[in-house]
C-alpha cells in the first residue's frame, strides 16, 4: 500500500493530501529514510511522522485491503517512541 494511503486509512494523518504534503516537506521516514508518498509500506516498517512539536515513531503490524474501521485503525501499527518538544517560556 502506498505510504499516504496507509497514513490516512491507520489515521495517523487525517486526509491523504495532507499525508503527501508531509511526504513532500519530508517529514516521514520509512526505517530512517526520508519516504516519499508512493513508497510501498509493508509489515514491520518502522515509520517516523514529524509534526512539528511532537514526533512519533510506529511500527507498522499490519496493511489493509481496504477501508478500515475506526475503532481498528490503531490496530494496523504500535506505537515505539513519542516525543515532544516543551513549549519555549514566554
Amino acid at each position: 500500500m502506498r505510504l499516504d494511503k496507509y497514513l490516512q486509512v491507520s489515521r495517523l494523518i487525517k486526509r491523504r493530501t495532507l499525508a503527501k504534503n508531509f511526504c513532500t516537506q519530508g517529514r516521514v521516514q520509512i526505517n530512517g529514510r526520508v519516504a516519499k508518498a508512493g513508497a510501498e509500506v509493508k509489515a514491520g516498517d518502522r515509520l517516523q511522522l514529524d509534526f512539528g512539536r511532537r514526533t512519533l515513531v510506529i511500527e507498522v503490524l499490519a496493511v489493509p485491503e481496504g477501508a478500515v474501521k475506526a475503532g481498528e485503525a490503531a490496530s494496523l501499527y504500535q506505537i515505539i517512541e513519542e516525543k515532544r518538544e516543551e513549549e519555549p517560556p514566554v
